[in-house]
């Protein structure tokens, strides 16, 4: 952990990075349930951050001030390279090293994050494809799940956050072989909007606050309509 930052204010800056690049509104009750806090003690702390520079205020909306983006970006890297340490190197099961990684966040040296973007060759993303903050961006553009008509195929590129939370659909999507690299095909979505996809090794259904939470590309695909190429995070 740098020098004068502890982790309540590096948990809270981490958050409002999160809900705003999953496009939620950064408002103080989302903040409050992103986090488990009480609406008052919430309150506090933003005031403080807006104290100390790193967020600021317009209407009920929190945005991160060029200070907090930084101290934001430096937590979100560190935990998503902790990830990959955890599931590439250590073997931690996929689904729980969302949780492990949000200990170790805190307390990752710059010197340790270095050795760590060697060992592990500078990875793109975390280990559920979200994009690790100075490294190389994913080149092939996302939509939502939810967005794919039926019929089309895709290639699973990233849980968000939010659904990183809930360790109940992480340890589904995970059983049914839902992880980022996979290519699937979305065989039917119902009128509540619960979709059906298909993979080489099965099928699933999926909700539809779910589906708005997985993002996948279209990548490119040979004569007979399979996805070219092989990606090796898929299992």
């Amino acid at each position: 952990m740098a020098e004068g930052y502890h982790p309540p204010v590096e948990e809270y800056l981490e958050a409002i990075s999160e809900l705003a690049d999953e496009g939620t509104p950064v408002i103080q009750a989302r903040i409050a349930e992103r986090l488990g806090r009480s609406a008052p003690s919430v309150s506090e702390m933003l005031e403080r951050l807006a104290e100390d520079g790193y967020v600021r205020r317009r209407g009920r909306v929190i945005e991160l001030t060029p200070a907090g983006r930084q101290l934001a970006d430096s937590v979100v890297r560190k935990h998503r390279l902790a990830e990959r340490l955890l599931v590439d190197v250590i073997g931690l099961p996929w689904h729980l090293a969302h949780e492990e990684a949000g200990r170790w966040e805190h307390v990752i040296s710059d010197q340790v994050e270095a050795r760590l973007v060697e060992l592990l060759g500078n990875p793109s993303t975390c280990p559920h494809g979200n994009p690790i903050p100075g490294a190389p961006a994913p080149e092939e553009p996302q939509v939502p799940l939810s967005e794919v008509v039926p019929g089309e195929r895709v290639r699973l590129a990233r849980i968000t956050e939010a659904v990183e939370l809930d360790l109940a659909a992480l340890r589904y999507l995970d059983e049914h072989g839902l992880v980022p690299g996979r290519d699937l095909e979305v065989l039917e979505r119902g009128p509540d909007g619960t979709t059906t996809v298909a993979h080489e090794g099965g099928s699933a259904a999926l909700g539809p606050g779910l589906c708005c939470q997985l993002y996948v590309s279209r990548p490119a695909l040979d004569g007979a309509g399979r996805p070219l190429g092989v990606v090796g995070s898929a299992r």
